[in-house]
């Protein structure tokens, strides 16, 4: 037998290594002779640059600002001409503690400061992963730092991200992430207000605008940025992983896939990773098990075409304690061993 494993990470618990490896020794503790293929995997929020590391990828470090403008050491990764930047290594939530979150002040300089070091490295094509802000700055710090940059014209920007939202308006940056970054009411209608104005200023300078394409609410309005400042191209941030690491090639002889994601339901299908998987899967008639620990729309998952969606969690386990990564790395062993023992008993 051939599996591969390619499960996102379960956020705010196991990263997608961490996931993939817990079920790595179920699938040996139920079928040791199985021939196991593990790869990482990200739709373009935490775990980017990971996921999407190849052999001969130089790791650059350097220090930018963080959020709230403290020196930090931020990754990205350089492969010959391509700068591959997960934002949240500058402005990522991650990196402020449950009393600092403020998207009113917090900035995305960081992120700019990656770019033109990139830049100064003689990077031309830079695929920016984006998710995972502590940010709803329109993209202000980060057009701030490139002020002084020349940017050649030959530069080409691509943005991963499978979020579509809108800058501003109900379904804006604001609107919808502000408040689990710290925003309450009044700062979500400050922050937004703040975005419309920042598109408008823009437009009006520009000629065009781009704050109400599909993806332009991204990491709190850094799609925009990017997209209107920057003439970035926005794609699945799944599809473009799958794409940059040859998964269709890594499939092609398996015999079952294994994904999964913290939670699975309806927003699944809407361009998260296991969907990418699923779809890339069909091509090669290869069944899909996704586990989640929580789980909704369960008959919409599986008309979709998913053989099992599998709980990992027992209905009386505590959220809390569900959360725990221990707990959650024994849950997903066992999980895959009782699957496996039923496939091949």
């Amino acid at each position: 037998m051939r599996i591969v494993i390619a499960i996102d990470s379960f956020k705010g618990c196991l990263t997608s290594a961490e996931a993939a490896e817990a079920a790595r020794i179920g699938v040996a503790g139920a079928a040791p002779t199985a021939e196991v293929i593990v790869t990482s995997i990200s739709d373009g929020g935490e775990g980017w640059l990971e996921a999407f590391r190849m052999p001969g990828d130089d790791t650059i470090m350097i220090d930018v600002r963080d959020p709230l403008g403290r020196t930090v050491s931020a990754r990205y990764l350089r492969r010959d001409a391509t700068a591959i930047i997960e934002v949240a290594e500058a402005c990522g939530l991650r990196l402020l503690a449950p009393a600092e979150r403020n998207p009113l002040i917090a900035s995305t300089y960081g992120v700019g400061q990656i770019v033109a070091d990139a830049l100064a490295r003689g990077c031309t094509d830079f695929i920016i992963g984006l998710g995972g802000s502590a940010t709803s700055d329109a993209g202000r710090g980060m057009m701030a730092a490139l002020a002084n940059v020349g940017i050649p014209e030959d530069c080409r920007f691509t943005i991963a991200t499978d979020v579509d939202n809108p800058l501003y308006g109900q379904r804006g940056a604001a609107a919808v992430f502000g408040p689990q970054k710290g925003a309450t009411p009044a700062m979500t209608e400050a922050l937004d207000e703040q975005a419309r104005a920042f598109a408008q200023e823009a437009a009006a300078q520009l000629g065009f605008d781009r704050s109400q394409e599909p993806g332009a609410g991204a990491a709190g309005g850094l799609g925009y940025a990017f997209m209107q400042f920057l003439n970035a191209e926005r794609r699945s941030g799944i599809d473009l992983l799958l794409d940059g690491i040859d998964f269709d090639s890594i499939i092609a002889d398996a015999d079952l896939i294994i994904t999964g994601e913290g939670r699975a339901d309806r927003q699944t299908l809407m361009g998260k990773a296991p969907i990418g998987i699923l779809k890339r899967a069909h091509k090669h008639n290869t069944p899909v098990i996704l586990i989640a620990g929580q789980i909704a729309d369960r008959e919409l998952l599986i008309q979709a075409g998913f053989a099992a969606v599998v709980g990992i969690n027992k209905k009386c386990l505590p959220a809390g304690e569900a959360m725990k990564p221990d707990v959650a790395f024994c849950n997903i062993r066992e999980t895959i061993e009782n699957i496996c023992k039923e496939l091949w008993p």
